[in-house]
């Protein structure tokens, strides 16, 4: 892709991917940079006109399978393998956390009709507004540095610019007001608003717990800074996906990271630093590093469409530490201990997976579930989905914050295709959802409209 007349042209369509865990694993860890939007002026985007052959802008997410968590220390295996509460303790947790390789799409496509538009046809949304009205907005709230932190008194007045209701707290309000904060503030040192169309789309559906937010949010982040030009388009004629460099990845995270304050207030920071890179990342106090890319390991994800609470799980699960503290502290340090036995495990396997590093990895399944039960964050449907998949020779556990929503199964090579289709067919007669996908997925990168499958172009408005 090539700039002209400060829009983002191409001599075909193509898109720019900003999954939540979509960018190569085999790139460096993230590192610190003080870098932020570069500054200076730069021409409105030009219009755009959509369609095969015509520039745009497409965003294409790997959402990750990480709960969204408010407390300090919790540990987890996201996408599948382990997880767990580990609520304030004193010690040091590890969580591992691993992308999962099932996609969020955006496509944004500059133009000249006056208005900023926002399409989500997962939640039945659409949106726009009049850009000049918005360029005559106080957006001095908004003037607080480079990269800066959503405050309560900013997300209030951006609820008065989207017109929503004050105590709106719905995943369309919280989308549309992350959408709005970081659109104002990466675009607002352009010399006028651009005028622009964005739609995104998911293959899972929200509020699930497998991170959709933090897919959302990087998405958002990385083709906003590509539009505005704070980060140059890595798009390459006749490249099916490319991706950022690491000085560009590490912006985008940053900007995702505040979309996801919009969203959840107090985000650990892990489900878009996943979302960003991709592969596997290691959290411990506060820290993430990228670890070596495990192989990408085939799994099924099953939604058990039971709702539940992370507050609430995680109150009792602090609850069940301070009553039985003798009991409860034991099995935090155990599930610490299978956390990094699955991470030794993993790094063997980066370098050539064997059968019995697969059983291993069922055996750390199964002691992980049973002690997710024993933490008080099960439920009867997660114990269904065990017993439906043990039946068929497959281990399974919960991921995310339990008590129902998501689970996952380990799918060893050498598995029969009958028996796949088998425990698919069994867990749908639960009435539960469920795909077939994998695990260690690339992070954010741009896609060619003509790489993405013909139900994903049209999702995203025929391409």
């Amino acid at each position: 892709m090539q700039r002209g007349r400060g829009s983002c042209r191409s001599a075909r369509s193509h898109a720019v991917g900003s999954p939540a865990g979509v960018c190569s694993g085999e790139s460096d860890p993230p590192r610190r940079t003080r870098r932020g939007p570069r500054q200076g002026r730069r021409p409105p985007l030009a219009p755009v006109p959509s369609g095969i052959g015509q520039p745009l802008f497409l965003a294409r997410v790997s959402q990750e399978a990480l709960e969204q968590r408010r407390e300090k220390h919790r540990l987890r295996l996201a996408q599948g393998l382990l997880w767990s509460h580990s609520v304030r303790s004193r010690r040091a947790v590890v969580a591992l956390a691993v992308a999962l390789n099932l996609r969020t799409f955006l496509r944004l496509q500059p133009h000249s009709h006056g208005q900023v538009g926002l399409h989500l046809p997962n939640i039945g949304s659409k949106r726009a507004w009049d850009v000049a009205r918005l360029q005559q907005l106080d957006t001095s709230f908004l003037e607080q540095g480079d990269v800066s932190t959503p405050t309560p008194e900013q997300v209030e007045k951006l609820k008065e610019v989207a017109g929503l209701s004050v105590d709106g707290a719905g995943p369309e309000h919280l989308a549309v007001l992350a959408f709005l904060y970081l659109y104002l503030s990466i675009c607002r040192k352009q010399r006028a608003l651009p005028s622009l169309d964005i739609v995104v789309w998911s293959e899972l559906p929200t509020g699930a717990g497998l991170g959709s937010s933090a897919a959302y949010s990087v998405c958002l982040a990385a083709a906003l800074l590509t539009a505005c030009e704070d980060i140059p388009n890595p798009q390459k004629d006749g490249a099916p996906s490319s991706r950022w460099a690491k000085d560009d990845l590490e912006l985008i995270n940053k900007w995702a990271f505040q979309g996801e304050r919009v969203i959840h207030g107090n985000p650990s920071g892990v489900d878009n630093a996943v979302s960003t890179w991709g592969g596997a990342l290691r959290y411990q106090q506060g820290k993430i590093s990228a670890l070596q890319r495990p192989p990408t390991l085939q799994i099924l994800l099953t939604n058990t469409k039971v709702p539940r609470s992370t507050k609430a799980l995680v109150a009792g699960v602090r609850s069940r530490l301070l009553k039985f503290p003798e009991i409860v502290a034991p099995l935090l340090t155990s599930i610490d201990a299978i956390s990094l036995e699955c991470e030794r495990v993993l790094g063997d396997m980066a370098v050539a997976a064997t059968p019995e590093q697969y059983l291993v990895l069922e055996e750390l399944i199964d002691m992980n579930q049973h002690h997710l039960n024993a933490l008080g964050v099960g439920h009867a449907s997660l114990d269904r989905l065990c017993q439906v998949t043990m039946a068929h020779g497959l281990h399974s556990k919960l991921t995310g914050a339990g008590g129902g929503g998501c689970g996952i199964t380990l799918l060893k090579p050498d598995l029969e295709r009958a028996e796949v289709e088998a425990t698919k067919q069994a867990l749908t007669g639960c009435g539960f959802d469920c795909w077939e996908t994998s695990i260690g997925a690339p992070g954010v990168s741009v896609h060619s409209a003509a790489s993405l499958a013909g139900p994903v172009r049209q999702a995203l408005g025929g391409l």
